[in-house]
């Protein structure tokens, strides 16, 4: 069905009822509006005489020249051809791509070449640094052999320091007979058989628990500072049961801690290989200086009785004698005999000695003017866990990890005495021997106190849930302290 007019399939066909020619719509409308009449046969033709014909819109008309065979094929032709084009920028965008995948894939591959040679060189880096400071360490050890000048580090302790010792050292030894005699006639009315636990408080972090440390201050008794297993030390005053302050600047384990006898400073050390000085500045404690010379664990310090200097040891078979008010090292102190590493260290009561206790079960005695080991203690099966000197001057108490603790008379070098307490499974976690030199405290798993008039046991106490740490008597033995892994501070009295 074709229009009478275009000659071609009408889009909206409409039909005249006087001739029964058919017409596309829109051409008659305007053919109608300037003639009137039918196109084809020349009559009278209105708008209402064409009735539109009806038909399906889904499949629309071929054109006359596409019904044909050579259109058809021309059709396919160009359909074909779109299709090739299509399926090219298919295949030039897969290539693209791929190409983008395998740059990306070698960036990814010379990435982790870089970090893997990068981290070869950190490590030969950090192997480098170890043999460096091992290199001066040795270096620094020559000097010090060779009597190298007071400027050099660590060079010697001076002649002013010296003599400053030895003269304190004097009037101590002058005045010690009458002191401990008046100090024992003040203990001998304590009666330790009658003390009990009168406070007990638990301290410290529970995530990693543990009391390791503890001291009372001389110059204020109802002052304790303890170190704690989570790197912290505590300042506690025993009369409020409160802390007074938390001490944070170590990274691991403290081991020792110490007030100053006459001042505000408090000296902590801990396994992170350094010590610490506080002082105390608008009522809190801040670090003064940081003392890190040794490289590995920081197992103790002691107080020199002046106050003045301070002595540290270490698992790396070294001591260091520093200045307490600045923290200035005046002599790093090693001896390629000693095989094994420090375990304790404390200062005669005169000063001029050094004991030190070692992992290889040696008592050392150092001659501290002359920064010399002038005699070895043996006796001992297993690790020196603890040490004590007594008052007196005479005695010195040793503990090991067996749990024995044996009695030394400085004058002869002999063991004139051994302890094993009961139940010390754990070994001996401390010693103290009171200010007058009349009792000794063993600390293992369980607490015992000893007369040293006889070596008697006067009582033990078994309190604590775990092993003893430390132990320290008060003033005139009116109390004492104890601290346990058990994460608790108790008093005695």
């Amino acid at each position: 069905m074709l229009c009478a007019i275009s000659g071609v399939p009408p889009q909206e066909a409409v039909v005249s009822i006087k001739s029964g020619h058919v017409f596309e719509k829109r051409l008659i409308e305007k053919h109608l509006q300037v003639t009137g009449t039918c196109p084809v046969t020349k009559e009278e033709l209105d708008m209402p005489d064409l009735i539109a014909v009806k038909g399906t819109q889904a499949i629309k008309p071929r054109a006359p020249d596409a019904t044909s065979l050579p259109s058809m094929i021309g059709s396919f032709q160009n359909e074909w051809d779109s299709v090739m084009l299509e399926t090219f920028t298919l295949k030039q965008h897969l290539e693209a791509t791929r190409q983008e995948l395998a740059h990306a894939l070698y960036q990814h591959d010379a990435a982790c070449r870089v970090i893997a040679r990068l981290i070869k060189e950190r490590d030969e880096a950090r192997a480098a640094l170890g043999d460096t400071q091992g290199n001066v360490a040795a270096a620094m050890k020559q000097v010090a052999s060779a009597g190298g000048d007071k400027e050099s580090a660590g060079a010697g302790i001076s002649s002013e320091v010296v003599k400053d010792m030895k003269g304190h050292a004097k009037g101590l030894s002058k005045g010690r007979k009458k002191r401990i005699k008046q100090l024992a006639a003040d203990v001998v009315n304590v009666n330790l058989k009658k003390y009990s636990v009168a406070n007990s408080h638990p301290l410290h972090s529970a995530s990693k628990p543990g009391v390791t440390a503890l001291d009372i201050s001389a110059k204020d008794q109802k002052m304790v500072v303890t170190g704690g297993a989570d790197g912290s030390a505590i300042v506690f005053n025993r009369s409020s049961g409160k802390i007074v302050d938390t001490l944070q600047g170590h990274k691991k384990k403290v081991t020792s801690v110490k007030f100053h006898p006459s001042g505000q400073n408090i000296f902590t050390t801990s396994t992170d290989n350094t010590a610490l000085i506080w002082g105390l500045k608008n009522d809190k404690y801040q670090v003064k200086a940081t003392l890190a010379q040794h490289t590995s664990d920081v197992v103790g310090c002691s107080l020199h009785p002046s106050g003045q200097y301070l002595v540290t040891a270490s698992a790396d078979k070294t001591w260091c004698f520093w200045d307490a008010q600045t923290g200035t090292c005046n002599r790093q102190v090693s001896d390629d005999k000693i095989t094994g590493g420090y375990t304790q260290v404390t200062f005669h009561p005169d000063g001029l000695i050094l004991g030190a206790g070692t992992e290889d079960s040696i008592v050392r005695i150092f001659d501290v003017t002359l920064q010399k080991n002038v005699a070895n203690i043996k006796g001992h099966s297993g690790k020196v866990t603890a040490l004590s000197f007594s008052e007196n001057g005479y005695y010195l108490a040793s503990g090991d990890e067996n749990g024995v603790v044996k009695l030394w008379d400085l004058r002869k070098l002999e063991n004139f005495h051994t302890i094993t307490p009961a139940k010390a499974d754990g070994g001996i976690g401390c010693l103290n021997f009171d200010s007058s030199g009349s009792y000794l405290a063993v600390g293992g798993s369980t607490l015992g106190v000893y007369a040293t008039k006889g070596w008697d046991l006067v009582k033990t106490w078994s309190d604590h849930k775990d092993s003893l740490t430390a132990v320290q008597f008060g003033d005139n033995a009116g109390f004492f302290a104890t601290t346990s892994k058990d994460r608790t501070l108790k008093f005695y009295q």
